[in-house]
């Protein structure tokens, strides 16, 4: 995601800047995690499993840098930063659930006929 990207506004800009700050593979898992509230590094990493230090790592960057996430060092030894959505954050709350509830429609749906050609043949 490029720092300073501008959009021309047309008909979808709003769809593309949406798309781009929460776009990819892990930043809608990451924000879909963050709903139930703050989580440690670690815990994220549990979460997702699949996702490496580093992409998580960046991820989190692009997040908290777009004003979406929070990230709060404490200071211990050994330093402890936890993850929680900003207000801002929040209020893709029911776009993330959506799109859950839409995966799981599609998913239920291909699951289906799945079943259906097997039983055809």
């Amino acid at each position: 995601m490029a720092r300073h990207k501008t959009y021309e506004c047309s008909a979808g800009c709003p769809v593309s800047a949406t798309l781009d700050l929460i776009g990819g593979k892990w930043k809608g898992l990451i924000l879909y995690h963050l709903l139930e509230g703050t989580l440690r590094f670690g815990e994220l990493r549990k979460c997702i499993p699949d996702v490496t230090q580093r992409m998580l790592t960046q991820h989190l960057r692009e997040l908290e840098t777009s004003g979406l996430v929070h990230r709060k060092v404490y200071a211990e030894v050994p330093p402890r930063v936890e993850y929680s959505l900003t207000a801002q954050g929040q209020t893709l709350r029911e776009v993330i659930l959506a799109l859950k509830h839409w995966g799981e429609a599609y998913l239920g749906q291909k699951g289906r006929k799945r079943v259906l050609a097997v039983a055809a043949r």
